[in-house]
């Protein structure tokens, strides 16, 4: 079964990390299915019906984004909310249970920077704890995050490259 990757990017023209990670990610049709919010929804109106119909079709669902000023970009919060709802991810139904979600992050500062002794104190699993507790809760299988640390310093050709290739072996590991 192929895998839903969602991708939640509000620049991707700018985009050097993600942008590559999809161009990799075309090259296999057969294997993901990429669905592109900012595309889908230029002026943020989310069509919830229409979000839930195409999730429920995946059993393995990747949230792909940039992480900045230590969270998601707004379209993703507001999918969240608006997708997530009472009696179709929770409450009396639980339309993602089981499903293998995980998220996909480029991050532009380097891994040191994310760590206890580091400039931003915390983990990236734990800056991300709120994602893994909101898929807890609507009884998904969250699986471990993959991240591209350092592109504002240290984002260099061949590490861009190499993060592509691995990316796909750890969607293809979910």
């Amino acid at each position: 079964m192929k895998t839903l990757v969602i991708i939640i990017h509000p620049d991707l023209a700018q985009s050097v990390v993600n942008k590559r990670w999809i161009l990799e990610l075309q090259k296999h049709p057969e294997k993901y299915t990429l669905h592109n919010l900012y595309l889908c929804y230029p002026d943020g109106q989310i069509d919830v019906a229409a979000e839930q119909e195409f999730i429920a079709r995946y059993a393995k669902i990747v949230f792909q984004f940039p992480f900045y000023w230590f969270s998601c970009p707004p379209l993703f919060k507001q999918w969240l909310d608006e997708v997530l709802t009472d009696g179709w991810s929770y409450g009396s139904n639980y339309a993602l249970r089981g499903k293998k979600v995980a998220l996909a992050i480029s991050a532009g500062i380097d891994a040191a920077g994310y760590q206890p002794g580091g400039r931003y104190k915390y983990t990236l699993e734990q800056l991300t704890a709120p994602f893994e507790l909101t898929f807890a809760y609507v009884r998904a299988d969250y699986r471990q995050l993959f991240a591209f640390y350092g592109r504002e310093y240290n984002g260099t050709a061949p590490r861009i490259e190499e993060s592509a290739r691995a990316y796909l072996d750890f969607i293809d590991a979910l």
